[in-house]
């Protein structure tokens, strides 16, 4: 069984929905995915070396989140497990501008030879200074070109204090994946 901090990715069990977290190394995808889980905050300050597999329990289905570290070395990972989820959800760091092209070409070259994957893209970071807004976000990571049968979602999200309940922004996220996967089911 799969449980937080459980580092070995496992193939799916009936009624299981698996979900793939990506994105570049410290955009926050594993406070992120801590907060889903267990709507308390944990900020992650180390990297994730490898592969993170979170299971949520939402009504009647059971979602399990994989997460695989954004390095460099591990990015070679995140094509082989595309083509079995049933949406990705993309983490990016509202705040690093500098690495948003970087965080653009490796979106594109995920979804381009899959037009119907569901992509929700989280904009995380927005409660620091100097964090890119929504609308900057969506052209910097150029989301209008990303195919009109797409389900595509853009939601700005933060992890706030260690210990705290999660955000509203974080509450939504969790809502808005918890509907999606209902309805590919």
């Amino acid at each position: 069984p799969c449980r937080p901090g459980c580092s070995q990715p496992h193939p799916a069990w009936p009624g299981t929905r698996q979900i793939l977290v990506l994105g570049l190394d410290g955009a926050g995808k594993s406070s992120v995915l801590h907060s889903l889980a267990t709507n308390q905050v944990k900020r992650s300050v180390a990297p994730t070396e490898g592969f993170n597999a979170v299971c949520i329990n939402s009504g009647e289905s059971q979602m399990e989140f994989l997460e695989i570290g954004g390095s460099e070395s591990l990015r070679t990972y995140w094509k082989m497990y595309l083509p079995k989820v049933l949406l990705l959800i993309y983490v990016v760091d509202s705040a690093d501008r500098a690495r948003l092209p970087v965080a653009k070409e490796l979106l594109h070259q995920l979804i381009q030879n899959n037009s119907t994957l569901p992509v929700v893209v989280l904009a995380n970071k927005q409660d620091l200074e100097g964090a890119f807004c929504i609308t900057d976000i969506y052209d910097a990571l150029a989301l209008s070109d990303t195919g009109d049968k797409r389900k595509m979602f853009l939601l700005g999200t933060h992890v706030a204090e260690d210990g705290s309940e999660i955000s509203s922004s974080m509450k939504d996220a969790k809502e808005l994946i918890a509907q999606l996967v209902l309805e590919m089911q």
